[in-house]
């Protein structure tokens, strides 16, 4: 959780603090992880070959061929509100080659794509980039006593937006090249933050190549934030007047600490590589004391 003086440290800056190089685990721990604080850490990737060697052709000869899954949807918007649905991107099973065609301008599609299956996708998909990075950060792993659950590869165009959403997972995101831009807001601000209940759906591209809204018959409705903090519509949710959200850009070779819980919104530079680490959280006082926070904000929003 984060005290009082360490949001308002926070706030004052609307930016996220750096860390310069790898920090020792058990001072990691004390700094960022217990009082769950996020922090950019610069220095800490220099080691890994990916840096220099994750260029399109040194991709296109070494995972070129591999066949991987990509979300595919008509704005870039994956995973997100769309009037009264919930919309899912439309997956495809393409090579990896296709996909940089793609990126790179080579061939013209219809659509926005973004490699972005978060199923721990780069050790099932491309094990090929393993030897690039690491297994998992030692430091982040000792710190936490554990090792991830998940390692994700992440590469799309510039008009692939994540929207608001918080998972219940320590994670360490580390651009290997181009810039990620993420908009971050504490769980305190979940009182102010709106949520909804939506149709599950998912984008289709029919035959001419437009793009077509499918209900999913099957699930329970989703819940999910339906606010952009790009251009929130505060007439609507005024409440979300009152969150006070942070930004920060990561440039390659550095990583953002992205504590669990926390909501972010994130876009990209054309092209951006990244990896990510999922450590499962701790379901602590912190996970317990967001609970009660999400249930005073589901009780206030019926009055």
């Amino acid at each position: 959780m984060l005290d009082d003086d360490n949001v308002s440290d926070l706030y004052l800056t609307q930016s996220v603090p750096y860390v310069d190089g790898p920090p020792e685990p058990l001072d990691f721990y004390r700094q960022w992880i217990a009082p769950n604080k996020p922090c950019v850490i610069r220095n800490a990737l220099d080691h890994w070959p990916a840096l220099s060697r994750w260029t399109p052709a040194y991709l296109r000869e070494k995972v070129g061929s591999k066949v991987i899954s990509v979300a595919v949807t008509p704005n870039g918007y994956a995973d997100a509100v769309k009037g009264d649905r919930f919309v899912m991107p439309e997956e495809r099973r393409m090579s990896f080659s296709s996909v940089l065609d793609v990126i790179q301008g080579k061939v013209k599609r219809r659509g926005v794509f973004y490699v972005q299956k978060q199923c721990s996708n780069l050790l099932e998909e491309l094990p090929e980039l393993t030897d690039d990075v690491e297994a998992h950060v030692a430091w982040m792993s000792t710190a936490l006593g554990k090792f991830p659950d998940a390692v994700n590869f992440w590469l799309g165009e510039a008009n692939a937006i994540t929207s608001l959403h918080k998972d219940p997972y320590e994670n360490l995101y580390c651009v290997i090249s181009g810039q990620k831009d993420f908009i971050l807001l504490p769980p305190t601000d979940r009182p102010f933050i709106p949520y909804g209940l939506y149709q599950p759906a998912v984008y289709r591209q029919k035959d001419d190549g437009d793009f077509e809204v499918v209900d999913r018959s099957e699930g329970e409705k989703v819940p999910w934030i339906p606010v952009d903090p790009l251009a929130p519509d505060l007439e609507r949710y005024p409440a979300y007047g009152r969150a006070r959200p942070l930004r920060c850009s990561v440039k390659a070779g550095e990583m953002l600490y992205l504590p669990s819980l926390w909501f972010h919104h994130v876009r990209q530079s054309h092209g951006c590589i990244a990896v990510n680490f999922w450590y499962d959280m701790d379901f602590d006082i912190k996970y317990n004391y967001f609970t009660l926070l999400d249930d005073i904000a589901a009780v206030t929003s019926q009055h």
